[in-house]
């Protein structure tokens, strides 16, 4: 649990830094191919590859192309749309997108799981209402591709690390999840970037080494080696809490308006989920499938 924290304090700072500084001053496919590039050589010294598989290393890839290339295209649209709050409030969904495709993965379902991320998703839509205006329901889907894409990769790294060998040291192999993402950064810009919306300031450049070597290279290891530590409830709950954090980040630095009724109320909520998960969620759900094991098992 501990990683996920210290990454969603990392990454509440990154959508204020995109939308103050970088939104529709810097081209977006640019700021994607430029973050995954310096994350990519983060993780690289580090990279053994005989560690793996053919196989597993494309899935790998696969992940992080997912996870991280497609996902950034959707996100760093967003804010060509919606403001930081609203990008924040329309990632609420992200939480139910992990628990079902975890479940979906292992051919199961958990509605308990389920529960306590739509408790999570109610929490993080109590903080902050916005007005509808033009570009409200293309922003929303952009956001929503944006989760799907951050849900299914870090749900499916979960799930592919439960099958590989406990000695597997992930920060040997997980320059590949940088590579697939690369695959997807490198070409997009070159078809659909505009190479006039470059950088122009060194702000501009110093937020995008920040976002590449910390946010990108450090972040995206922290939280998928986080995410194979916890369960799946707490894992879907952990991504909401980016919302209360990067929101009073907001508030904070840039003075935003903020109601401070709803962010206590709405963040309440998102703390008490991860309480209920961790303490009566995740252990009914385990018992149930010992129980279930035990009775398979016995009839064997």
């Amino acid at each position: 649990m501990r990683y996920l924290m210290l990454v969603t304090l990392l990454w509440a700072f990154s959508f204020s830094l995109i939308g103050e500084f970088l939104a529709g001053r810097v081209d977006p496919w640019f700021s994607v191919l430029v973050r995954i590039a310096l994350a990519l050589m983060v993780m690289l010294p580090w990279l053994r590859p005989r560690r793996l598989s053919l196989s597993s290393s494309l899935v790998l890839m696969a992940i992080g192309a997912c996870q991280l290339g497609v996902m950034y295209g959707f996100y760093y649209h967003s804010f060509e749309y919606l403001s930081v709050a609203e990008v924040l409030l329309f990632t609420v969904m992200t939480p139910v997108y992990v628990t079902l495709w975890y479940d979906l993965l292992h051919g199961r379902f958990s509605p308990w799981y389920l529960l306590t991320a739509a408790i999570a998703v109610a929490g993080a839509a109590v903080i902050k209402y916005a007005s509808v205006n033009a570009d409200f329901l293309l922003g929303f889907a952009v956001v929503q591709g944006a989760n799907l894409c951050f849900a299914i990769g870090q749900a499916s790294y979960k799930w592919w690390m439960e099958k590989q060998s406990q000695t597997l040291p992930q920060h040997q192999v997980f320059a590949l999840f940088y590579v697939g993402a690369l695959l997807v950064a490198l070409p997009a810009y070159l078809m659909l970037g505009n190479s006039d919306r470059l950088p122009q300031s060194l702000t501009q450049w110093g937020i995008l080494l920040w976002l590449g070597v910390v946010a990108s290279g450090l972040g995206y290891f922290l939280w998928n080696r986080g995410a194979c530590q916890v369960d799946a409830g707490a894992l879907a709950i952990m991504n909401n809490l980016l919302v209360p954090a990067g929101l009073l980040v907001n508030l904070v630095l840039w003075q935003h308006n903020l109601q401070w009724g709803r962010l206590m109320v709405g963040g309440g909520l998102i703390l008490g989920s991860l309480w209920l998960n961790e303490a009566w969620v995740k252990p009914r759900v385990e018992a149930a499938r010992a129980m279930a094991l035990a009775r398979s098992a016995g009839q064997g």
